[in-house]
């Protein structure tokens, strides 16, 4: 089973929303400046995203780990 593009994007999406809000709360622990923390976390966000679709869309290809379906596999 394969995953259209589309999917990997709001995944990418979901996923770097959380991770950007952990980072910019690291960011502030760390610096004690919100100022700081946010752009970090803003030039993060866009870094790691593409960076997160280009390894979804990669393991996409990859066979490791799918069961693939055969003719056979159907239920009555």
């Amino acid at each position: 089973m394969s995953e259209k593009s589309y999917r990997s994007i709001v995944k990418s999406i979901s996923w770097r929303t959380i991770g950007t809000i952990d980072t910019i709360i690291i960011s502030f622990v760390i610096t004690g400046k919100p100022g700081l923390a946010l752009s970090i976390g803003g030039v993060e966000v866009f870094t790691k995203m593409g960076l997160y679709y280009v390894h979804e869309r990669t393991w996409n290809r990859i066979d490791f780990g799918k069961i693939k379906k055969t003719g056979s596999d159907y239920q009555i």
